[in-house]
Parts: structure tokens; sequence; C-alpha cells
């Protein structure tokens, strides 16, 4: 459906603006009350209280009912506030289990989108209307933070963890992507194809999320890529490197046990560590096991893994993550 924007916000273009508008428009409204209801009483004691000759101030002395209003009707403001928003974060972080998953790499001074057959595209990113879309985020080097508007999403790409959100567009168009994290500027400019130089950096890392029909993306992505991965999807590529590296010859797929832990069910579940804590066996807890493996062994299993640290690179590692998902 297609809204105009308000005063203060930009056209709603997803399943989630609605929420998060009757949120903000609630909290102005109830910020304007309690402005002019403070303010007005603040006069309205002022002018009661002033000093006239021949008056001599005295306490007010102790009101209980109307301390006791104060203090719980504010109490009940927040209650209520921060129930609505932490529905709305749950929401916007857990994605529907079907949703179209899309991963999207920070890096000064653009955004890399990878689709699930291996094609990339750079500060470009196609979706289907009316289709949920889960975002993988991380960033190659400093924190910065994918915000559109347009969806009311934001949320951090941070170097060396993952972090998700979601969205559903219910527009066909173009909508703007910003960074909204300082991530510096460029010392040295460069020229364009006119000869101008500028200097690339933070206000300059921008993307558009282009909103197609189903059929229009079907024929865009829904093929063999061709992309840095070969052709091959992340989960193939996973495959591959499991062999190449010799992964294999620790951990099994068919859930024979190895020296490590088999990676057959293992993803999305939950594992008993040495310490006798439980971690769930998600992305951020594979990549961890790669690059840092003595960090959190699985009970049963000894630490002898050596650390991929400069073997592997993110792209190689995001495909291991993927193949081991897959694996259920």
């Amino acid at each position: 459906m297609h809204r105009e924007p308000s005063w203060l916000l930009p056209e709603q273009w997803s399943t989630s603006a609605p929420e998060v508008d009757r949120i903000f428009n609630f909290l102005c409204a109830m910020s304007a009350v309690l402005f002019v209801g403070i303010t007005a009483t603040v006069l309205v004691l002022v002018w009661r209280y002033r000093r006239r000759p021949g008056v001599r101030a005295a306490p007010t002395g102790h009101n209980l009912p109307l301390e006791i209003a104060w203090t719980l009707t504010p109490v009940f403001l927040l209650a209520l506030v921060f129930h609505w928003g932490a529905r709305g974060y749950v929401d916007l972080t857990v994605a529907p289990a079907d949703a179209l998953e899309i991963r999207v790499r920070a890096r000064k001074w653009a955004w890399d989108f990878e689709y699930p057959n291996g094609d990339h595209e750079t500060n470009s990113l196609h979706v289907p209307i009316n289709r949920p879309i889960r975002l993988v985020l991380s960033s190659d080097d400093v924190i910065h933070s994918f915000f559109v508007p347009a969806f009311r999403i934001k949320r951090d790409a941070v170097p060396g963890m993952y972090s998700t959100m979601w969205f559903q567009a219910t527009q066909l168009g173009t909508v703007q992507v910003y960074c909204a994290e300082y991530c510096g500027a460029a010392e040295l400019p460069i020229r364009d194809d006119h000869g101008d130089e500028t200097f690339p950096g933070h206000s300059s890392m921008l993307a558009n999320i282009v909103v197609v029909t189903e059929d229009r993306y079907q024929r865009l992505f829904d093929r063999c890529g061709c992309g840095e991965l070969g052709g091959l999807t992340p989960s193939a590529m996973g495959e591959q490197i499991y062999r190449s590296s010799q992964c294999y010859t620790c951990h099994s797929v068919d859930g024979t046990p190895g020296t490590g832990p088999t990676w057959l069910h293992m993803a999305a579940h939950p594992v008993k560590l040495t310490d006798g804590t439980y971690v769930e066996v998600d992305a951020n807890y594979i990549r961890e096991s790669i690059l840092n493996p003595q960090a959190k062994v699985v009970r049963g299993f000894q630490p002898i893994m050596p650390t991929y640290r400069g073997s592997l690179n993110d792209r190689q590692i995001d495909a291991l993550v993927a193949y081991m998902q897959s694996l259920q």
C-alpha cells in the first residue's frame, strides 16, 4: 500500500514500517503532552507562589497521593513503551523461516551483496516484493551500519562477527541505503569519468535496494551464479573447502564419531562445552571455532584443532558456515 511521508518520517516501504511509526508517533505525542503539562504546571506554580510583600514563605507540606501519582504514572508509561519496543525489536530480529537469505559484506566504502546462487552485486541489491528477506551482515574492516529509512531498519556490521536483520518490501521501486556509523574517509582523492576529484568515504557509502516482481527476480538470480564463488552456491563452495582444507580428517558429515565433533545436525543446536556451559552452534560460534578453536571446546574432545586464521578468508568461512547449516 502506498503511503505519503509524514512531516517527520519518510514513506513506508516495508511491513515493519507501520509498527515502528506507531511507536514513534506515540512517543512524540506523549512527549508533547508532558511538555505542555509540565510547563503549564510550572507557570501556574511560579505565579501562585510568587514573592509578595508581607507574605512569609512556608513549606507546603507532604502530599502522599500526589507523590504516588507522579511515581506510578511514569512507571506505567515506561513499562508500556518497553513492552512495545521489545516486541517490535524481537519482530525485527527474528526472520520468518521461509525468508530469502542474502549475505552483506561492508568495507570502506561499499556494500557487497551475495545472493544464494553465488552471484554478487556491489552497492545494489535486488529483492522480490512481498517476500521476507534476511540479511546476514559482517564487515571487512571497521564498524559500519546498514540503515534503510524507508524500511525502518538499521543494524551494525561488525568486524569478526555476524549480525542479522530482515524486511519485507511492500512497494516496487528503489530505496536508499546509508551507512549510519562514521567509518572514515580517504586521504587521497580519486578521479571520476569526467576528471573531477572526489574523496570517497563515509558520506559516499551508499547503496540502492531495488524492489522487483517475483518473476523479475527469478529471471535475474535463479540461475547458476558466475561470481567469485566460481558458479557455486555458498554451501556447495563450503563442501569443496571442507575437502580441500581436509576438515574431513577430524569432522565427519554423516554422524560418524571422529577426532572432532561431527557436522551432521550440529548447526543450530546447543552443545555442551568442557566448562559445563552450553552454547548455540550459530554462525558466530562456527566462525569463532574456525579462527580461535581453543576458545570454546566441545566436551568429550581434545583442544587440538589448529587455527585457520590467515588460511581462510571471510568468504571461505562464510561458505563453510553455509555448508554446516545445510547438514540438517
